[in-house]
């Protein structure tokens, strides 16, 4: 057996490979995972800054606030310390005075029952039953009244 690659003659029947290329240089790739990355952790970096700017505005205002009741506190315990009061003027005495107002005038109060929460029956006064139409209606409007009150 016989084979070409063994042969002792010159290469017949191999072919020429072609010659070796140079390395080629990896152009650096830009995925955009990679590019999401980057904009995520910059992102983060924001909210922790601003997390932590609103922790330091809390701490801020909690110690105002503890500052400010502690000052009132003090306010208050100078007002409530009691104190003697101070002496009369023996030598001005006071004395009252009339007013110089007029004095209230009372009214009765109005013990009416307003005209549109009265039954048809009751609007009718003594003053109006005067004339003798108003008579014969008198009747009829008390049995109406008696029957709705029924019902």
């Amino acid at each position: 057996m016989n084979f070409w690659w063994r042969q002792k003659e010159p290469n017949k029947f191999c072919l020429i490979k072609p010659p070796v290329k140079k390395n080629n240089i990896p152009i650096d790739l830009k995925l955009h995972s990679d590019i999401r990355a980057m904009e995520r952790a910059r992102f983060a970096h924001q909210v922790a800054e601003k997390g932590r700017l609103i922790k330091q505005y809390k701490m801020e205002r909690e110690r105002q606030q503890k500052l400010e009741e502690e000052e009132e506190i003090k306010r208050l315990i100078k007002e409530l310390i009691p104190k003697a009061q101070l002496m009369p003027y023996f030598d001005r005495p006071f004395v009252p005075r009339r007013s110089e107002k007029q004095p209230t005038v009372p009214r009765e109060p109005k013990f009416c029952i307003p005209r549109h929460k009265t039954i048809k029956c009751c609007r009718m006064s003594c003053n109006d039953m005067s004339g003798p139409s108003q008579l014969q209606h008198l009747p009829s409007s008390i049995e109406k009244a008696e029957a709705l009150y029924k019902n």
